[in-house]
Parts: structure tokens; C-alpha cells; sequence
């Protein structure tokens, strides 16, 4: 299960460098309602190839017995839901749980004011912005790489604190180009977009995975279903959270598809909004997962019956 998570989020950076490049190729070639048809398309084909696979022709491994008792989707639902608060009255589970969510949704990010800035004021083509998105893929996709061979040994708190101040560095790239401090260093600005408009948005998506690796890990056997889905439904509200803030930030300083003037104090805002988590980074734990040890949590009995072949333990104990 812990292996899955990178290589998972290794797929989905391989899928995003692929689609970012064929709809920028799509793009200059047919019209906008053509692109939206085709890619339209392809999802409707996948979500009827996922209703048509039957979970028995995954070979996936029966948790529980062979012949179930059936169960009625209330109560089915209901089960589901006490597992998932079972999980979550783990402090090993929750508090990291709640510093990502809570990292993400304090940084008021202004991803659409600065992609109006780059549109409008600097008139960079709209595909430069759409190739970016490839660049971040592949140094998303590096970043993986590098954390599945190397750096899934290191601290917790040591990774997180330096991807959390990488990230909050990242968010003064917007502040160079609006100062246009790339052209004073001989950078054109479309080079530097195409270089460097994505880079917050990736490692802002890298920042979530020894999270999803580490929940992975935690999670007690048979509770899968409940938490990693949670997991994910949390970081997504935590995006749009974290959406509207810059909304209300934009707003607040007057910004507008005329007025960038006050931009720059926008993005140092974003920077200093970044840094704030680490003042409770003591949430994470010390070190992360060692593989091959018990990861069974008591709370939900469901969850207490079920044995893995597949645990982990950590070698932590949270303050």
C-alpha cells in the first residue's frame, strides 16, 4: 500500500505531462469546442469502461469473509462512516491530517489573477501558460522519483519543513515577474513563464504525497476505503478554501484586469501565508514509516478483525 502512493502519483505526473502536450497540440490545430468534445469524450468512455469492470476481474484479495452476511447501503454506509472516525480519533492520523488540510488553506493563492497578468498585461500566449503545466509535470514526475530512491528515509518534519519553505519561495517567482526583474537578468518573459509559471502549483502537489504515503501507512487494515477517500475529498476542499481566500484577497488590495499594482503585495502576502504552518509543523511526526512491522489500530472492530500481509509501523510517538 505504501509502495502504491508514489507510484501512483508517478502515473498521474506521466498522464499530466501526456495531456498537457496533446492539448496544446489539439489546441493549435482545432477549435476550442472540438478540444472540449474529444476530451469530453474520452472521460465518458473511461467512466464506462469503470462501470463495466467487475471488482472480481481485479484479482484483488477478499478482507473479509467468503461469504459476507448482506447488508443494507445504510448500513453499509453507516460502517464505513464509524471506521473513518475510528481512524481519525488516532492523533498519529489526525494531527498530520490536519496540518495539511490547514497548510493549504491558509495560503490565499491568486493562480487566476496571475494567469489574467500574464494573459492580458504582458500578452503572453495563453499556450505558453498551457506548456508550463508539461514543465511542472516532469519536475513533478523528478520529484517522485527522487523521493521513492532517496528521501523517503528522511524526517517527517525535516521534508515537509523544506518542501513548505521551497514552496513558499516559489510564490516570489510571481513577484519577479510582475517587478520584471527577468528582464533586468536577460530572461525573456515568456521563457520565464514557460520555465517557472507551474513550479508552485507542482510542488504544492508533491507536498501532498509523503502525506498520502504516510496515511497510507497509518491506516488501519480494512478502513482503506473510508480514510484515503477522505483524504482526498479534504485536499480538495482545502484547495478551494484556499481559492477563495485569494478571491477575497485579490478584492481586498483592489486588484483588478486593470490594476496590478498592488500584485506584488499580493504575492509577498502569499509568501508569508506559506510560512505560516511551519509554526505547528510539531504535528508531524519525527520520522516517517519503516516498513515490516504491525500497523493494526484498535477503535473499529471491523477494522480490529482483519489481518494484512502488507504492515507497516512507525517508529514515532507524536507530542
Amino acid at each position: 500500500m505504501v509502495g502504491l502512493q508514489s507510484y501512483t502519483f508517478m502515473a498521474i505526473a506521466m498522464a499530466g505531462i501526456l495531456g498537457n502536450s496533446l492539448g496544446g497540440i489539439i489546441l493549435s490545430r482545432a477549435h476550442p469546442r472540438i478540444v472540449l468534445v474529444i476530451f469530453t469524450s474520452l472521460l465518458l468512455v473511461q467512466l464506462a469502461i469503470s462501470f463495466a469492470t467487475r471488482e472480481d476481474s481485479l484479482g484483488l484479495s477478499h478482507t473479509m469473509d467468503h461469504d459476507p452476511p448482506k447488508k443494507s447501503v445504510l448500513d453499509s454506509i453507516r460502517l464505513q462512516f464509524s471506521d473513518l472516525l475510528a481512524a481519525l480519533n488516532d492523533n498519529n492520523i489526525s494531527r498530520p491530517l490536519v496540518w495539511v488540510i490547514a497548510s493549504i488553506s491558509v495560503v490565499p493563492i491568486l493562480s487566476g489573477t496571475i494567469f489574467c497578468y500574464q494573459t492580458q498585461f504582458l500578452n503572453l500566449d495563453p499556450s505558453i501558460i498551457g506548456m508550463s503545466r508539461v514543465t511542472g509535470q516532469m519536475v513533478l514526475l523528478s520529484l517522485i522519483v527522487l523521493y521513492d530512491r532517496f528521501w523517503k528515509r528522511i524526517s517527517m518534519r525535516k521534508l515537509i519543513g523544506m518542501v513548505q519553505i521551497l514552496y513558499a519561495s516559489s510564490l516570489l517567482l510571481d513577484l519577479i515577474l510582475v517587478k520584471q526583474v527577468n528582464l533586468k537578468v536577460g530572461i525573456p518573459n515568456d521563457v520565464f513563464a514557460l520555465c517557472f509559471a507551474s513550479l508552485a502549483e507542482t510542488i504544492a502537489t508533491f507536498k501532498t504525497m509523503p502525506f498520502s504515503v504516510l496515511i497510507a501507512s497509518l491506516c488501519p487494515a480494512g478502513c482503506e476505503a473510508s480514510l484515503i477517500p477522505f483524504l482526498a475529498s479534504a485536499l480538495c476542499l482545502s484547495s478551494i478554501v484556499s481559492g477563495f481566500f485569494g478571491i477575497g484577497l485579490a478584492s481586498l488590495l483592489g486588484i483588478t484586469s486593470g490594476n496590478y499594482i498592488s500584485l506584488p503585495l499580493g504575492s509577498l502576502l502569499q509568501c508569508l501565508a506559506a510560512l505560516v504552518p511551519l509554526g505547528w509543523i510539531n504535528n508531524l511526526p519525527p520520522s516517517g514509516p519503516i516498513v515490516e512491522q504491525d500497523r493494526s489500530m484498535g477503535g473499529s472492530k471491523r477494522c480490529g478483525r482483519i489481518q494484512r500481509a502488507d504492515k507497516v509501523v512507525l517508529n514515532f510517538h507524536l507530542p
